[in-house]
């Protein structure tokens, strides 16, 4: 087979469907990256209109130009857009378009995944802007703080916007660290060890695993929070044993690793670029991932910074403060590391360049007030002004657009197979620059002054008009900046100047593809030896064209690539990855209509909706795998591999594995908020406890056993071809625990008496839920054991189920114990 017959053939299997329809039905990475990364800065855009129409409240005193209501919904749905809407699917977008192609496969670990995460995101979104459109958006700040997004101070529909549209978006988020994860672990190249793995990389799994970890306590919060106004559970609430520092230590423990998931990915583009920029390679690689790897541990634990006036004892602001200054080292390795790149190398002062030099300005400074109001005594008097709204901008901002401008320009070749040919972008940055600057030093000053922030107006005897006005009008200036990138965007898009294949003279492996990229990437997959293996072998792209790699060959008409071992990168098994379908889009509108139900308090469609996320789960289950055992599939160079479905760890195992740390760290820190009221709420302990049951505990405890004993029976039984008697096992001991759960439940009192009732019945809907989950993963397993999709040698799908097994088994086990023990003790 020829280079032209086998780029046709690929083409044919990889592509997406023609026209409209392929919008709609593509699992394509290419496709749905270049998706992601349009709807973000849709999203940036419209978070931007609102940031200059708040400046334009703030240019002078006394201003009218919006009411106090409005104003509230523009600040709220401004840092709203920009956290959730903006800079994390901006991340995930770049990602899902880069990384296969940084490491040298043809898809993602998970494609339907991806563009299930895609719609869930599309679909939250939109509900968003549509409660902006029609006046009734979010309007308690983006970080919803109760009592002022309780029920008695937020009485209408707003608040319930932001605690489920933003839910509804975070599963986006969930999806891609998931999926991320298991791609960069073991959809690599052949002969990619972890130390060969470009630095992007690196940093994209580091931010996927605090993703898994930092996301699950904010969706917990916005959970409770909305259980509480929904359905009057007290958690928040003082008079009925609920704190409402419940909400803040739940939201920080999200909300500050999220400032280092938004700063990692963009420090993983300046990694990236900057040694190209330099004619170089990155100084100081495995300082630089051991950097991000102590960044990942120490941003968990810095929450407490945020929360420095809310009477926290001495102790903990001593430690707090000093972890908060600790964490600029990892920090200052990182831009050590960069100086020192630039200075062994030969730096280039192209476009990508200047605005890795504005990163490194504005975030320093940043960096700088942050160290400031790490000192606790500083922060008491800087707490809750513009000062801190400044710094916050200054690392967002200056840690994340400026690296993900220098990205765009750097990749933009990559994106359309085009060269620039008008030079705005220059001019577009000098605009950004000053007016950033001349933005929020102001607002650094102003603050100092005593300006608070989320006000709406102020008197002109503060002395703060003149700072402001500047500040407005330097935004505008920032504003116009990034029109222009727009501008040299889609002139960049519409002026057809063909590029070469590595017009950076870049080292990795993005570069050795047709541009624009083809929906395959690779006509067969590279042998990685080093981190820059353009640089090592220049010839690369033309021998991977010509069929000279592993899966060169695409005899069989299916999508295929290769899986590798984690530390390694020596060559595991084959995967075959689905076709195009509209399966995903049609089970992220079931899921918005389950979101929507809830908004709107319509509950008899939730259920209903329910039920049609578990059919559809079930279907997109039903089509993998195969009727009839493959065998060893040749890969090329003489190697056979099986297939993953003949094997015990799938990549369905390893998605289980960290789909199951998010799940376990939103179950952790609900047992964290039930231990938080206990030991501080001040309306504990409860009138009464719960009365123990043995009965319940035997029942649930031996329903556990047998549930997950099951599991290990049918996967030794399916040794010998038969597995259905384990499988019977599982499911007498699931069926066994639901009906302890259900019993426990029964005799919970009713839960919007106390926060202890609530935190019960949260307890044991969650175990609940878990076991339901397990009871038709059992059934739809012997389902297709009975039709023939599973053998001796097709084993992969009885180890997951397992997995589940095992944690429905704890948490339910867990929960009852807990539940229980107070009743026993008293």
């Amino acid at each position: 087979m020829n280079t032209l017959a086998r780029h046709r053939r690929l083409t044919r299997i990889w592509a997406s469907d023609p026209g409209w329809r392929g919008w709609f039905t593509t699992v394509n990475h290419t496709d749905l990256g270049r998706m992601f990364l349009c709807t973000a800065f849709f999203h940036f855009a419209v978070g931007g209109v609102l940031a200059m129409l708040i400046r334009a409240q703030l240019a002078t005193a006394n201003s009218a130009f919006v009411g106090a209501e409005t104003y509230s919904q523009l600040f709220t749905m401004h840092g709203t857009i920009m956290m959730f809407l903006f800079a994390i699917p901006a991340f995930e977008g770049l990602a899902v378009y880069l990384l296969p192609k940084l490491l040298g496969t043809r898809d993602l670990a998970f494609p339907r995944l991806t563009a299930y995460g895609y719609w869930c995101y599309a679909f939250g979104g939109s509900m968003m802007l549509v409660s902006l459109l029609l006046g009734i958006a979010p309007n308690s700040g983006w970080f919803m703080y109760p009592p002022l997004s309780s029920v008695i101070y937020s009485p209408g529909i707003n608040t319930d916007f932001w605690l489920i549209g933003i839910t509804f978006v975070e599963i986006s988020a969930i999806a891609a660290a998931v999926e991320f994860t298991v791609s960069i672990l073991r959809y690599r190249a052949p002969g990619m060890s972890l130390d060969k793995m470009p630095i992007f990389a690196w940093y994209a799994l580091v931010t996927s695993l605090m993703i898994l970890t930092g996301f699950p306590p904010l969706i917990l919060g916005s959970i409770l929070l909305e259980l509480e106004r929904a359905f009057g559970m007290p958690f928040f609430q003082v008079a009925l044993g609920g704190d409402a520092l419940l909400w803040q230590h739940l939201f920080w423990l999200f909300g500050h690793p999220e400032v280092y998931i938004i700063f990692l990915p963009a420090a993983g583009i300046v990694s990236t670029v900057l040694p190209v920029m330099a004619r170089t390679t990155l100084l100081g690689y495995g300082w630089v991932v051991a950097a991000a790897v102590a960044l990942a541990f120490l941003s968990f634990g810095l929450w407490v910074h945020h929360m420095f006036t809310t009477g926290i004892p001495h102790m903990g602001l001593a430690f707090f403060s000093a972890a908060s200054t600790l964490v600029a080292v990892p920090t200052a390795v990182q831009i050590f590391a960069w100086i020192g790149t630039l200075w062994k190398g030969r730096p280039e002062l192209r476009l990508p360049m200047l605005h890795i030099l504005g990163f490194f300005a504005t975030f320093v400074m940043g960096g700088l007030t942050g160290v400031m109001v790490a000192v606790v005594p500083f922060d008491w008097q800087a707490h809750d002004t513009a000062f801190v709204t400044a710094h916050l901008h200054y690392v967002l901002f200056g840690g994340f657009v400026f690296p993900v401008l220098a990205g765009i320009y750097y990749w933009l070749p990559h994106f359309s197979g085009r060269r620039r040919f008008f030079k705005l972008g220059e001019v577009a940055f000098g605009l950004i620059f000053v007016g950033f600057h001349g933005t929020f030093l102001a607002m650094h000053w102003v603050g100092l002054m005593g300006q608070r922030r989320r006000i709406e107006t102020y008197d002109a005897e503060t002395g703060w008009s003149a700072i402001n006005l500047v500040s407005t009008i330097s935004g505008f200036v920032m504003a116009i900046g990034l029109v222009l990138v727009l501008i040299d965007v889609m002139l960049h898009a519409a002026i057809a100047i063909r590029t070469s294949r590595n017009p950076w003279r870049a080292g990795t492996l993005e570069w050795a593809m047709l541009l624009p990229a083809p929906a395959y990437n690779f006509a067969s997959l590279p042998r990685v030896g080093d981190r820059d293996p353009l640089t090592t072998d220049p010839d690369l792209a033309l021998r991977l064209a010509r069929g000279e790699g592993y899966l060169g060959s695409p005899a069989q008409d299916r999508r295929e690539t290769l899986t590798v071992d984690i530390a390694s990168g020596r060559p595991d098994y084959m995967v075959i990855f689905p076709p195009n379908t509209a399966l995903p889009v049609v089970m992220a509108a079931v899921t918005g209509l389950f979101f929507l139900s809830l908004l709107v308090k319509v509950y008899w469609i939730t259920p209903l909706a329910l039920a049609g996320i578990a059919a559809l789960a079930c279907l997109w289950v039903w089509q993998l795998g195969t009727r009839a055992d493959a065998g060893p599939q040749e890969a090329g160079h003489g190697l056979s591999l099986p297939l993953a479905g003949e094997t015990d760890r799938s990549p369905g195992w390893w998605g289980s594995v960290f789909l199951l740390t998010a799940n376990a760290t939103l179950y952790g820190s609900l047992l964290f908020g039930y231990a938080f009221l206990w030991t501080v709420a001040p309306g504990w302990p409860p009138p009464a406890w719960l009365p123990a049951s043995l009965a319940e505990l035997a029942l649930g405890t031996g329903g556990a056993a047998f549930a997950a004993t099951g599991l290990r029976v049918a996967i030794r039984g399916n040794r010998g071809g038969r597995p259905l008697p384990g499988l019977l096992l599982a499911a007498a001991g699931t069926l066994a625990l639901l009906g302890a759960l259900v019993a426990f439940l029964w005799r919970v009192p009713a839960p919007a008496g106390h926060a202890y009732d609530a935190t019960l019945t949260v307890m044991g809907g969650y175990a609940l839920f878990h076991a339901a989950l397990l009871a038709l993963m059992v059934g739809l397993l012997a389902m297709r054991v009975r039709a023939g999709h599973t053998s001796p040698a097709r084993r992969a799908e009885f180890g997951i189920v397992r997995l589940w097994a095992d944690y429905a088994a704890l948490v339910a086990v867990a929960s009852l114990v807990l539940a229980h023990l107070p009743g026993l003790l008293a």
